[in-house]
């Protein structure tokens, strides 16, 4: 069983920055993608961020430039970097793993980010 535990979020001032941090804990694959999804209130979930286990990443277009996703592959864990922030970005913030040999997916609990103008 897998289990994704996220960390970082809190309150801070447009223009300020914040660092998120997911640790996977369990049965983990090392070939995978983990990523960073967003759930404003009254909105759909969205993908801000992805990262394969080989590096390769996407960004939302509305956090381009702003925003750095990194992994850790040993430690399992996934960081987002958010300098830049803007009241819009104020969501909570969900951890995601994906597996596309095992076809697993697992999501963390989320962690709240709010930003005041």
């Amino acid at each position: 069983q897998v289990r994704l535990v996220e960390s970082g979020g809190g309150l801070a001032q447009a223009g300020g920055s914040l660092r998120l941090s997911c640790a996977a804990s369990g049965s983990i694959v090392g070939i995978n993608v983990m990523g960073w999804y967003r759930q404003a209130p009254g909105k759909q979930r969205e993908l801000v961020a992805a990262i394969s286990s080989g590096g390769t990443m996407d960004y939302a277009g509305s956090v381009k430039g702003r925003f750095t996703i990194s992994r850790d592959n040993a430690k399992n864990t996934v960081y987002l970097q958010m300098n830049s922030l803007k009241p819009e970005d104020t969501a909570v913030y969900y951890c995601n793993l994906d597996s596309r040999f095992t076809r697993s997916n697992y999501w963390g609990q989320g962690t709240q980010v709010t930003v005041s103008p």
